[in-house]
């Protein structure tokens, strides 16, 4: 593939490569949060929908394409813990969204749940990326960014903690878990 120049500045070959897309993520994930804190109404609903969104579908790409590299560039015991966190992640964010965002305490859950996954993200960034910057050559890495992006399309968009932090179930299960996802989004969206 050509490092071909988009209209942000940046080469189709960086926006591929697995660490750039996802500490892209990350921040966007750290911009949710912060709309989601500081909105009101029907926007802190739309912004906690859709980092809600976001976090379902980059944790699944994450243990689908990044942990299994992790754990040979990163170790094993590396890649257990990360799993480990968004399994924990995972049943956090079913428990708020079961709240609605105006609840007495949503604000107090969601604050403690952004550290819990602000943690989460330092580790990657500091333990996960740099294993794979050191130990997986650029191609092998675009070629993992497409893997995440293309795992990404078909996950669901709704916390499934039965699934999280297992692969093999969420290869079999999840496919199904996000049509059915995507369409409560979508009846969600329509009726609104």
């Amino acid at each position: 593939m050509t490092g071909t120049t988009t209209g942000t500045g940046t080469s189709t070959a960086q926006q591929e490569d697995v660490v750039d897309v996802l500490l892209a993520q990350h921040q966007r994930i750290r911009g949710l949060f912060a709309d989601v804190r500081a909105a009101r109404g029907e926007h802190k609903q739309q912004a906690f929908d859709e980092l809600r969104a976001l976090l379902a579908v980059h944790e699944t790409g994450e243990e689908l394409v990044v942990r299994p590299a992790a754990a040979r560039t990163a170790g094993k015991a590396e890649a257990s813990a990360r799993n480990e966190e968004e399994a924990e992640a995972n049943r956090a964010l079913l428990e708020l969204e079961k709240l609605d965002v105006t609840s007495p305490g949503f604000d107090a859950e969601l604050a403690a749940f952004q550290q819990a996954v602000e943690a989460h993200a330092q580790h990657e960034e500091k333990e996960e990326f740099p294993a794979l910057l050191a130990f997986c050559d650029p191609e092998q890495r675009r070629a993992m960014g497409r893997r995440l992006l293309a795992a990404e399309r078909i996950a669901p968009t709704h916390p499934h903690p039965g699934t999280a932090g297992k692969p093999v179930l969420q290869w079999t299960v999840g496919p199904f878990a996000s049509l059915l996802d995507r369409a409560k989004d979508a009846y969600a969206h329509h009726r609104d």
